[in-house]
């Protein structure tokens, strides 16, 4: 499914010509000590327009502007996001001066993951945690209270029935101490590893018939959750009418079926097949220089 079908960037000339306009050149005051995205690109010999697919991939090292070209496309479609992003003082007008067409209108579940959302989502697990281990510290003393030759058991009136009710039920022969434990004692959902965690809120997410944008999905992604990301994304696109725009310079995401790669890096960026792309061609030299060792 797609949804975004063209978006452009401002041309070179409504780029530097920005400042020059009487108007807009009364904002410049010397406390902007940035004119960011503005300039950002007027190198670089982005396209008249980007053309999007099912699966559309900017390719780059850190400090290419990917995630800018991310952020400025988001911010245009007026996507939900959770993270706050590099927003300048110029950020909107340099928004303003973009194009876009759609091939179909955008779904309020539509939106933005970036690595940020990853690493909070992971924050929250471990606070979550956290506070689970102190209460199975708190239930393993009851337990161990109320087991006691000095545990009082009897009842002492109403008021006091939710302890009696907690003493009677640690002392119950029935039950051992850790199904004592369990029984009131959500899951620790410490058991998945952060990488579990990181691509469980891709899955939670995404949902059918929206467009989404990934910035750098793969942190703290091992390379088999790398690829797990990769049969999902697919399977998305394939089987639940999403559209992808993705920044990252992972081998797996890059080798997405069907994907329109952009490498950022060259000059002027232009489409490329993942099998061209240095980033990927890095590893490839690196395991055929170290053939020799996976047969020692």
């Amino acid at each position: 499914m797609i949804f975004l079908s063209t978006f452009r960037f401002p041309s070179t000339q409504e780029d530097e010509g920005y400042f020059f306009n009487r108007e807009n050149s009364k904002n410049m005051r010397n406390i902007y000590t940035t004119k960011y995205p503005f300039m950002m690109f007027r190198s670089r010999g982005l396209p008249d327009e980007f053309i999007f697919s099912d699966i559309t991939v900017f390719c780059g090292n850190n400090g290419s502007g990917k995630s800018t070209i991310l952020n400025v496309i988001a911010e245009k479609l007026g996507l939900k996001r959770s993270s706050p992003f590099n927003r300048s003082d110029f950020f909107d007008d340099y928004v303003g001066l973009c194009d876009y067409t759609l091939e179909k209108s955008l779904s309020r579940s539509s939106g933005v993951i970036t690595s940020d959302d990853v690493f909070d989502r992971v924050l929250d697990i471990r606070r979550v945690n956290n506070g689970i281990d102190r209460k199975r510290e708190d239930l393993l003393q009851e337990w161990l209270d109320s087991n006691s030759d000095l545990a009082d058991t009897a009842l002492h009136g109403l008021d006091d029935y939710e302890r009696w009710k907690r003493v009677s039920a640690a002392r119950n022969k029935n039950i051992t101490q850790s199904q004592f434990i369990r029984s009131r004692l959500v899951r620790n959902i410490q058991e998945r590893s952060n990488g579990e965690s990181s691509l469980s809120l891709f899955v939670d997410s995404i949902a059918d018939d929206a467009l989404y944008i990934l910035d750098e999905p793969e942190n703290s992604l091992s390379p088999e959750n790398q690829l797990e990301l990769k049969y999902f994304i697919e399977d998305c696109v394939r089987n639940h009418g999403c559209q992808f725009i993705i920044s990252t310079h992972s081998p797996f995401l890059l080798s997405l079926k069907g994907a329109r790669i952009y490498d950022i890096d060259s000059n002027p960026v232009e489409t490329k097949k993942w099998t061209e792309l240095s980033c990927v061609n890095i590893y490839r030299d690196f395991f055929t220089e170290n053939e020799f060792r996976f047969s020692d």
